[in-house]
């Protein structure tokens, strides 16, 4: 009787792992994007950037159950005035030389639902930027499409899609970025709304 369940937890953990597809997110076709807004009572700064990359896994049947790191090349962060660009990238502000990386690491799925191909949850994980790394939960919501891939890229590469999305917010000052410094030209609060698309081709 004993080895009949371990071989039964054996094939239900060969099961479950079968079914966790691992999702690539240094999109293909390069339209992945973040937006970043710091609205001061002076000036209103807003920003993207598309240096994305990461892996998240998902199983299909469950998708707002999700594991994985988003990871994004702070030297690809972009803002419209030449010099304030230059500002944010250097040593006083995000200092990209010494920290070439923004991450979300996700550590637990929370209050999750699902509809149909789709779930919410609220998603707990480790943000770090400049060094510094703070557990923070923010709202997302994913969309499991399978074998729309093709429809993605024009027919170059087949296979699933997972897309994801949650808008939230964090402190520049909770980072070490000049906390409490020119408040009514650069907000302390940065608004960030992420659209990502996760592939997963067919070979």
């Amino acid at each position: 009787m004993k080895i009949q369940v371990l071989a039964l937890t054996a094939l239900l953990a060969t099961q479950a792992f079968a079914d966790e597809i691992a999702f690539d997110f240094k999109d293909p076709k390069g339209v992945n994007n973040i937006v970043f807004k710091l609205d001061a009572p002076l000036e209103s700064i807003s920003g993207t950037t598309n240096g994305i990359s990461g892996t998240i896994s998902a199983d299909p049947a469950e998708p707002e159950d999700i594991e994985g790191k988003i990871i994004v090349d702070a030297k690809t962060l972009t803002v419209p005035n030449p010099l304030m660009q230059e500002h944010m990238l250097g040593a006083d502000w995000l200092d990209t030389a010494k920290h070439p990386e923004i991450t979300f690491e996700i550590k637990e799925v929370l209050n999750s639902k699902k509809d149909g191909n789709s779930g919410t949850a609220n998603v707990k994980g480790v943000f770090t930027m400049k060094g510094v790394s703070k557990e923070i939960t923010v709202p997302v919501t994913v969309t499991y499409l399978p074998g729309r891939l093709g429809d993605r890229t024009g027919g170059k590469m087949q296979g699933d899609l997972l897309v994801v999305r949650t808008n939230f917010q964090i402190n520049r000052g909770d980072y070490g970025i000049k906390q409490g410094e020119n408040l009514d030209k650069v907000s302390d609060v940065i608004d960030i709304s992420l659209a990502l698309a996760g592939s997963a081709p067919k070979k």
